[in-house]
């Protein structure tokens, strides 16, 4: 893969935050019942004026001031989001038409809580092909615009924010973030994969029916794609400083953590406070925590998407 270095990373959480207690009223779950199938205490939730477009903006306008380049500079916007605003004026355009990104191309993807790395290989292509040298990927998700907090299955797992990473084709400061390799897989064809856990606008919204499958095949893929990675490169699990996972269930995280032999802050969790916040949750994760990475110490990305799909990355400042 072409060099591909994080200059910085961002976020965006909405001020309002839904405590278990909320859904007890609404549908019984308790929050006992809720924290020990999950791990969530509470999910961050947009306001009235906010979608998918506005949380976008607003992880991109955290990290100004802290670029080692001129926002000008940017050459290539990929949104990551499967809770869109817009299908077509996308978070992409959003976040082009309120910085002076002028001559940036603007895309956006979808693929589920994937969509971070599959954002982040489209910037590999286009950096491999010399057409983009400076790149912002932004993962913002708004759920609970499509989700039924009456849903006893997954209404309450859901959280909105966004998060936002700023890349470039060499290293540009001591605190960059190397990406040592990336890579992702469809799964479509395993499993139950078209109904697992779908979005269907007009048609019932954000649910998910079969958890239980979701996350045998969440625990089994995370890890697999880490592994395989850390082959490729001749490291093992003792080789991982920390792990940012999809924050999508801590029994999943947990499992994850015992896999690789990680100990209490090798893995990394905002899940408990912000709630599923779909493939926004490793970039958010990745803000929060930026300055506790060290020099030389691997850093990996595991991801796993409904639909299904897969991925893994590993990094080093």
């Amino acid at each position: 893969m072409p060099p591909m270095y994080v200059n910085a990373a961002s976020h965006y959480l909405p001020e309002t935050t839904i405590a278990n207690g909320y859904y007890t009223k609404l549908t019984g779950l308790t929050d006992e019942w809720i924290f020990k199938r999950s791990g969530i205490r509470t999910r961050s939730r947009a306001g009235a004026e906010e979608n998918t477009n506005t949380m976008s903006v607003e992880a991109v306008k955290a990290a100004t001031g802290r670029l080692p380049y001129p926002l000008g500079d940017v050459d290539l916007i990929v949104g990551a989001t499967y809770t869109p605003y817009d299908t077509i004026a996308t978070l992409a355009h959003a976040v082009q038409n309120h910085f002076p990104f002028r001559r940036a191309r603007a895309i956006s993807v979808s693929s589920a809580c994937s969509s971070f790395l599959n954002a982040l290989e489209i910037v590999e292509g286009y950096f491999a092909t010399n057409k983009a040298h400076r790149a912002v990927v932004i993962a913002s998700e708004h759920n609970s615009a499509y989700s039924d907090d009456m849903d006893k299955q997954s209404g309450h797992l859901w959280g909105d924010g966004a998060g936002a990473v700023f890349l470039s084709r060499e290293r540009l400061t001591d605190m960059d973030l190397e990406i040592l390799d990336l890579d992702t897989v469809g799964l479509g064809h395993i499993g139950h994969g078209m109904e697992a856990v779908h979005l269907r606008p007009n048609n019932g919204g954000l649910k998910m029916p079969l958890g239980r499958e979701v996350f045998v095949h969440a625990i089994k893929y995370m890890v697999s794609e880490v592994e395989r990675l850390l082959t490729k490169h001749g490291f093992t699990g003792q080789d991982i400083k920390h792990l940012i996972p999809h924050q999508a269930n801590s029994r999943i995280i947990s499992h994850l953590a015992a896999s690789f032999g990680l100990r209490n802050g090798e893995m990394i969790l905002n899940i408990g406070e912000t709630g599923n916040t779909g493939c926004a949750s490793t970039p958010i994760a990745l803000s929060k925590n930026w300055d506790r990475f060290g020099r030389d110490k691997l850093i990996v990305l595991s991801v796993f998407g409904g639909g299904y799909s897969g991925g893994a990355m590993l990094m080093k400042r």
